[in-house]
């Protein structure tokens, strides 16, 4: 009996050890939005899931700073907002104003810090549109006009067989998805789960369907910027991690490592799985800012990703993508360039967005940039308009910027 014992603690501990991994995770992903651990839960998660490693960069890059405060209200609809109320309404961890190359404002909450790494969801999908650029322009990929299967075989017979590199990058792909983080059973709730156990990232985007005609339609897929990641992955012979690193770490002198989740087989979560620190993240809108255009500490000019990439990223160049409350070839007001945001009655303004309230917001006439990181276990409750409130206090912070210096 003792030796029947021994012999099942010894088998319980192996497979502790072989799923400890697996259970951490699940763990992680099944309590992921819980009040009480999600603020800590967006700082951590590349210590929770497999994650490949972006080291600093080894000349890095320091905005100066100056010590201002943020307007004390905002005009939102008929009403007026106090501006600190909204922040911690919204579970900030973190937010930083960049103007005219300046940090004017930088607060952390939350356990958030300067140095931590903070998950950075789908606005990790405007770092892969640069990369994207940045390849198209060294010529590993051709044209956007390519089909992703001309790169990725393996997508034959899948949603994405003959869809074009550009319907992908507008999320126009036609393939079916369901996107709603508030339902269990959804294909980005799916996915979610299927991150936790390792699953390959490949196998689940070849398994999706056509529900649509290609670029004809305005439907926010996640799995479609995993498509971008696999192109360039092929295209290039390098992993994201390494492509990034070389093309965008280094050169912006990002002064902190960043973490990358992937699979088990070091695949990147391409649609969503950096985490990034504050003044990084920063970076990136100070180069779209610019037109991909970066000045280093030195003062040295160099082209980092090409300007008519910026400019076309940042353009609806067709009805489907154009921003509207009612254009019926949309399902979302905003409009669309390539992996970036463009709000409703922006003048010039474009951003990169993740869920929970993660945002880099760019205003290039007023050279602002504004950076949000947040853990907001409410936001899923869309009486509360998060978003529509998010812009009215980018927009009020602009303002009071351009009427202060």
């Amino acid at each position: 009996m003792k030796k029947l014992m021994l012999g099942i603690l010894v088998v319980a501990v192996v497979l502790l050890a072989l799923y400890q991994k697996n259970i951490v995770r699940l763990y992680t992903a099944v309590t992921l939005y819980d009040q009480d651990k999600i603020a800590t839960n967006f700082l951590t998660m590349y210590q929770s899931f497999n994650a490949t490693t972006i080291p600093a960069s080894t000349e890095p890059f320091h905005f100066a700073v100056s010590s201002k405060s943020l307007p004390e209200s905002f005009d939102y609809a008929a009403s007026t907002l106090k501006t600190q109320s909204f922040i911690e309404d919204s579970q900030t961890t973190g937010i930083l104003v960049l103007k005219n190359g300046e940090i004017v404002y930088e607060d952390y909450r939350l356990g958030h810090q300067a140095n931590k790494q903070h998950i950075s969801f789908s606005v990790a999908k405007s770092f892969v549109s640069a990369l994207m650029g940045i390849a198209i322009a060294e010529g590993h990929v051709t044209s956007i006009e390519q089909p992703v299967t001309e790169y990725v075989p393996e997508l034959k017979g899948s949603g994405y067989q003959g869809v074009r590199i550009k319907d992908v990058l507008q999320m126009s792909s036609g393939v079916a998805f369901n996107e709603d983080y508030g339902d269990f059973n959804s294909d980005i709730n799916r996915f979610s789960r299927a991150t936790a156990f390792g699953t390959s990232l490949d196998d689940f985007s070849a398994s999706l369907e056509r529900e649509r005609e290609p670029g004809t339609y305005h439907h926010y897929v996640s799995i479609d910027t995993q498509v971008l990641g696999m192109v360039l992955t092929r295209a290039t012979g390098k992993s994201l991690t390494q492509y990034l690193s070389e093309k965008l770490w280094q050169p912006l002198g990002m002064e902190h490592q960043a973490f990358w989740l992937a699979d088990d087989n070091d695949m990147e979560l391409a649609l969503g799985g950096l985490n990034v620190s504050l003044r990084d993240y920063a970076k990136l809108g100070w180069l779209f800012l610019n037109q991909g255009a970066w000045t280093n500490q030195e003062g040295v000019t160099q082209q980092i990703v090409p300007k008519q990439w910026v400019i076309d990223s940042t353009t609806a160049d067709s009805p489907h993508l154009v921003a509207g409350e009612n254009n019926p070839a949309s399902s979302s007001p905003f409009g669309y360039g390539y992996q970036w945001w463009l709000p409703l009655d922006a003048e010039d303004e474009f951003a990169a967005q993740g869920i929970y309230h993660q945002y880099i917001y760019i205003d290039p006439d007023q050279q602002l940039v504004i950076v949000k990181n947040s853990a907001n276990y409410r936001y899923n409750d869309k009486s509360l308009n998060w978003s529509a409130k998010h812009y009215a206090m980018f927009r009020g912070i602009s303002e009071h910027f351009s009427e202060d210096l």
